[in-house]
């Protein structure tokens, strides 16, 4: 009995074109793909990781901008609370130089009764004022003028602070008000003091000289 021999079938495989893939034949028959779509392709996924690198280096810069903007903030707190409470320390320094402070009426009294021990029996009128009552004034005079003095300073310290500090920050308007408050105080009150230290001002009665016996 003959036999007959099928013949094997042919491999019917082609080889796939480079850049061709099996999902680009269609019924067996390749398809090349556009090189300009590829490189289309290729450029956007380009831009996409550009667009990706410039948007992560944005928020870095904005994550320094807030932290910086937060430091400056904090600092700009903490010298408007130091300007503010200067502001405020210096004008009740003037006011208790104008209406009088418990340092100098104990600089007076203690300087009445240095007087006192040291005044001899024999003293006429016009020594006793003196020691008694025109060097106590003085001793008045003198304290207050220092406490005047210091809130001077330090308002005038308060109102040209910012000059030597960031350029552009200011002070806020209520202590700038309350620091210059503090100068015209204390001006007046070193004023007033230093024309009663010399007489100028409420000079020191004298006792009319006493008829010789």
């Amino acid at each position: 009995m003959e036999t007959t021999k099928t013949p094997a079938p042919a491999d019917t495989a082609t080889e796939t074109p480079e850049g061709v893939t099996a999902a680009d034949t269609t019924a067996g028959e390749p398809v090349v793909l556009d090189k300009d779509v590829a490189a289309e392709a290729d450029e956007a996924d380009a831009v996409d990781e550009t667009d990706e690198t410039d948007e992560t280096d944005e928020a870095d810069e904005a994550d320094e901008t807030d932290e910086a903007d937060g430091t400056d903030a904090s600092e700009e707190r903490t010298g408007g609370v130091g300007a503010a409470a200067g502001a405020i320390a210096a004008a009740a320094l003037a006011t208790v130089a104008l209406s009088g402070s418990w340092v100098s009426r104990v600089a007076a009294e203690r300087e009445n009764l240095v007087n006192q021990l040291d005044l001899s029996a024999g003293a006429d009128n016009n020594e006793k004022i003196a020691a008694l009552y025109s060097s106590p004034w003085h001793a008045t005079a003198l304290v207050n003028g220092v406490l005047a003095t210091l809130a001077l300073l330090v308002a005038v310290f308060v109102l040209a602070r910012p000059a030597f500090g960031t350029p552009g920050r200011t002070l806020p308007t209520w202590v700038r008000s309350v620091a210059w408050a503090a100068v015209a105080l204390a001006a007046l009150g070193i004023a007033i003091f230093a024309l009663m230290y010399f007489d100028v001002l409420l000079p020191v009665p004298t006792a009319p000289a006493q008829p010789a016996g």
